[in-house]
């Protein structure tokens, strides 16, 4: 993909590091044994011995914020996160509609994964830039959460995109509508994101495809979602 940029694949869900000058910076932090999955991809890239400065949030859902605590207190880290997701770092999230069925299953879930609220150190709004890996424009995205938000590298035509769509050979679709907080407003993210200037995009549930590949896949996923 590029030499500054590891993904961290697991069974369930992929997250991503960047690294800069100033060290490493993951972009989500993952689900169960993401922290494994997170040492054994480090030290296969020969950055084990990096230092974590910071953790970058898509969004509130439990498969990837579960770890965001425990490693930013290890790392000395900061943390950065979505302003309309606020409610599902503390734990005090109340689902509507049909994502109250990924409410109930978060609800058993966070005790049972001992998972940890956080207060982020910054909050992210649209249009806000951070200054890390070249420069990244945070790009909101909802539909899947509030405050579901990509992150764009502008020099790179590269967009982080989240949750926006699930891209795998055969088979890339939006979330399911038992995931979403507005399942409508997904297909006016995904035209959004569109509207970048792209030359790839880096989802969190993907296979192993170039980011050039899952632009594709996204471009023909956008096309079956317009109305004849």
């Amino acid at each position: 993909m590029f030499p500054d940029l590891v993904c961290v694949r697991t069974p369930l869900v992929n997250f991503h590091v960047l690294k800069d000058d100033a060290g490493l910076v993951l972009l989500d932090a993952g689900f169960i044994g993401g922290r494994h999955y997170l040492r054994e991809a480090l030290r296969e890239r020969g950055w084990e011995d990096e230092l974590i400065r910071g953790i970058l949030v898509t969004h509130g859902h439990l498969d990837h914020v579960l770890n965001v605590a425990s490693l930013a207190q290890e790392a000395g880290a900061w943390v950065a996160a979505p302003r309309l997701d606020r409610e599902r770092y503390l734990d005090k999230e109340r689902s509507r509609g049909w994502s109250r069925v990924a409410g109930v299953l978060e609800a058993i879930g966070r005790p049972l994964l001992r998972f940890r609220s956080f207060t982020p150190d910054r909050w992210i709004d649209d249009g806000d830039e951070i200054d890390l890996w070249g420069g990244l424009r945070a790009v909101h995205l909802p539909g899947h959460t509030a405050g579901h938000t990509g992150y764009y590298c502008e020099s790179r035509r590269l967009l982080f995109c989240g949750d926006l769509f699930a891209s795998f050979r055969g088979w890339s679709h939006l979330p399911p509508s038992i995931l979403n907080q507005d399942s409508a407003g997904i297909r006016e993210s995904v035209y959004k994101a569109l509207s970048l200037d792209l030359g790839g995009v880096v989802p969190n549930h993907a296979d192993g495809a170039e980011p050039e590949e899952h632009l594709r896949r996204l471009q023909s996923l956008a096309a079956r979602l317009r109305p004849d």
